[in-house]
């Protein structure tokens, strides 16, 4: 198991057997920065996940992201500012139900392959071995990953279909750090207690894309759709579960790092802020607050 302590004496003696006596600040300057690249995206990555698609340099997913957040914020709206929407009926039937099936898929992963099985609810470390279970589970964090990728193209549509409204920070703030937290999850640490938070927005995700699915076949569809708001009181508990989740890291050591709560218990912080938000300006909830008290 690597801890803080581990990783710093690893670069450390990187650092020492890689610097040559060159002269020159400059020279000095540019190996300790190829150094550090190099400790910080070879060594301290996993050897079993790093050399996988997109994942060993960070260059191919930051130019994904870059590429979506100016089309989504720039080029595509400038793009659709004179034409019609796009319709993309059939192709927003096909994509939710694609999406639908590798919530699914994923959903049962995690169950099947760490959670029901093997895993401690209260803490678990990343078995870094090339067993079977342990691949398993790293190829199921990689998937995951691309799956987020994926889901970028929510964004896409709603430029083609020019609906502005749908792109607010909760959704780009969304679809912009999740990538980038599976990207990191599959390169450094695929598996382990971390792999909960995917399996239950997977199970979310299910029902979310099922219920765009339905929204894309047409308005006959429109009186089974009544329980939308539900849906993202789903996503507002989600985050809560999460946050008990990973809080258990404070009392319970097993190896997994806890430096990870860092970056995890804000995030589901802000996130139930801005989804609960989000409910209430969508359903009117402090207008009807204020009605009633009226």
């Amino acid at each position: 198991m690597r801890t803080s302590t581990d990783m710093a004496l690893l670069y450390l003696r990187h650092l020492k057997n890689t610097v040559s006596p060159v002269s020159g600040a400059m020279a000095l300057y540019n190996n300790s920065m190829t150094v550090y690249y190099d400790f910080l995206f070879t060594d301290l990555a996993d050897p079993r996940t790093n050399d996988w698609f997109l994942i060993k340099s960070p260059m191919p997913g930051l130019t994904i992201m870059a590429t979506y957040l100016y089309f989504a914020l720039s080029w595509g709206p400038h793009y659709m500012k004179h034409r019609k929407p796009y319709q993309l009926t059939n192709l927003l039937i096909i994509y939710n139900m694609v999406q639908v099936f590798i919530s699914i898929f994923l959903f049962y992963e995690g169950l099947d392959a760490a959670w029901l099985r093997d895993y401690s609810w209260k803490c678990e470390p990343v078995d870094f071995s090339t067993t079977p279970e342990a691949m398993r589970v790293a190829r199921d964090v990689y998937i995951y990953f691309l799956a987020k990728l994926s889901e970028l193209l929510d964004t896409v549509f709603f430029v083609l279909r020019k609906k502005e409204k749908q792109i607010t920070f909760l959704h780009m703030y969304h679809h912009t750090v999740m990538p980038m937290i599976s990207w990191g999850c599959t390169k450094y640490y695929p598996g382990g207690h971390g792999t909960f938070i995917g399996v239950i927005n997977s199970f979310v995700h299910i029902i979310m894309y099922f219920y765009y699915m339905m929204s894309a076949m047409g308005p006959q569809y429109q009186k089974y759709l009544w329980w939308k708001k539900h849906i993202t009181t789903l996503q507002m508990g989600q985050f809560c579960v999460a946050f008990l989740h990973s809080l258990q890291l404070l009392f319970h050591d097993c190896g997994y790092p806890r430096w990870s709560l860092f970056f995890t218990l804000p995030n589901a912080i802000f996130f139930y802020y801005l989804f609960n938000d989000f409910y209430c300006k969508a359903y009117n909830i402090n207008h009807k607050k204020e009605v009633k008290q009226s």
